[in-house]
């Protein structure tokens, strides 16, 4: 099972494990709004929420910025799926991907790119730990037709 959670979306709206459940989730986490790798990553999702929606997925990005950080985010890239606003980071926690990175020899805490796909009970279905940030949903559904 996918760890419970609690967390507010871009609009402030409450949103819970318990509110996915009852079909597919493509829950995804990322370090930041507006940077290179993760506004890929978003777009990506944005381009194939149509073709994922067919395949029976909804889309919920998850990073640690601010309800308002992620509308002007959504807004200026025409972002067309939730994002929530751990800004507790309990949910990267519960998950895992609040990780310790390095760069440049510099040591820090920080969320480690990993999508989780969740069926519609809840559970855990697959996980991508090497996201192909510009090609991420391609990715999930190159994954699932070799199923």
């Amino acid at each position: 099972m996918a760890p419970d959670f609690a967390s507010t979306t871009q609009d402030g709206e409450p949103l819970t494990l318990a509110d996915l459940k009852g079909g597919r989730t493509i829950l995804y986490f990322y370090p930041k709004d507006n940077t290179s790798g993760c506004t890929l990553e978003a777009k990506s999702l944005r381009d194939g929420k149509q073709q994922l929606a067919d395949m029976g997925f909804r889309i919920v990005g998850v990073s640690p910025d601010s309800e308002k950080s992620h509308r002007n985010f959504c807004q200026k890239h025409e972002l067309n799926f939730t994002l929530l606003a751990d800004t507790d980071r309990s949910v990267c926690e519960a998950f895992g991907v609040w990780v310790e990175k390095s760069m440049y020899g510099r040591k820090y805490m920080g969320v480690a790119r990993t999508t989780f796909v969740l069926d519609a009970e809840g559970r855990i279905e697959r996980i991508f730990d090497k996201v192909d940030t510009k090609n991420h949903y391609q990715q999930i559904i190159k994954a699932y037709e070799n199923k």
